[in-house]
Formats: structure tokens, C-alpha cells, sequence
């Protein structure tokens, strides 16, 4: 933990899980960034085209963009103790990472009392299983990792991650 004073938020005084009360909260522009690598192998890397992976199933990046976009927008549905926000701006992007991985990245804003870490770091987790799903014909030897917050800012305190 950071401080001696650091606790658990979503937790109340008798140890139940609970919301935590953004009431008092200042309404701040708050923009949080999040990164998902996927090791999809040299084979299958080597299968991508003008920018995308083409499949039976559609264009891979493409399709995980949208799933990407998508999950961020839902995520107070898909962990219960987030707070349900309208977001401002949502991107998702995929760039290769040669010889064998894509890195994705989201970053989910909002005008709001509380952050969006997790909408950005749902956004891409589930653009990453996206990439899973419509990639696990050619191999299961595919493996999601490094999935992070990269960066956060607007509230209580700002937060970037520092490649060690």
C-alpha cells in the first residue's frame, strides 16, 4: 500500500461490501487510460493486412474496437460495485507489436464524481478477449497479459505508470 492510512473503499465499518458515496464529490473532467497486450504468436500475427486481421468471423481489430467500446460503457452492469457512468469519449486503439503480440489501449473520459479506471480497463480486457475469441480457430496458444492502468487524472489524486 502506498500510506499507513490506505483501506479498502468498498468495504463499510462492519467489513460488507459497499458503494462507495460519491455525494460530496466535486464534478471534475476525469480521463483514465488502461493497456491489454495479446501474444497471438508469429503465425497468426503475420496474417495481418492493412492495419487489421481478417477472419470468418470479420475483421478482428475492428470488431474488438467496438467490443472494447462497448464493455467501457458497461461496465457498472459487469462489476456490481461501480457507480453507472455516461461517458464523455471512449477510444480504443490496437497497434502490432512485432514479432507476436498486439497492444491495446483504451481511454475512457467523463465529466463526473468518480473515475473511470475500470471503464478503461474493461474496455481493454474485453477488446483483448475479443481478439481471443475471433483468433482461437487458428491457436489456444494465445495469452492475454499485462492488462493495466496506464494513467489516470481529474480526481483526489493523478496517477501515471512508470516503465521500470
Amino acid at each position: 500500500m502506498s500510506d499507513s492510512n490506505s483501506k479498502l473503499t468498498h468495504l463499510n465499518d462492519a467489513g460488507q461490501p459497499a458503494m462507495v458515496d460519491v455525494g460530496g464529490k466535486a464534478v471534475t473532467r476525469r480521463v483514465a487510460r488502461a493497456r491489454s497486450r495479446v501474444v497471438l504468436g508469429t503465425d497468426i500475427l503475420a496474417l495481418v493486412q492493412h492495419g487489421d486481421l481478417p477472419t470468418r468471423k470479420g475483421p478482428v481489430f475492428q470488431t474488438a474496437i467496438l467490443a472494447g467500446i462497448m464493455a467501457a460503457k458497461k461496465t457498472a452492469d459487469l462489476i456490481p460495485l461501480c457507480h453507472p457512468l455516461g461517458l464523455d469519449d471512449c477510444q480504443v486503439t490496437i497497434q502490432v507489436a512485432p514479432p507476436e503480440a498486439v497492444v491495446i489501449e483504451c481511454t475512457a473520459t467523463v465529466t463526473g464524481k468518480t473515475g473511470v479506471e475500470m471503464e478503461a480497463l474493461t474496455g481493454a480486457s474485453v477488446a483483448a478477449l475479443t481478439i481471443y475469441d475471433m483468433c482461437k480457430a487458428l491457436s489456444h496458444n494465445i495469452v492475454i497479459e499485462h492488462t493495466r492502468l496506464l494513467s489516470k487524472t481529474g480526481g483526489k489524486s493523478d496517477y501515471h505508470y512508470q516503465d521500470e
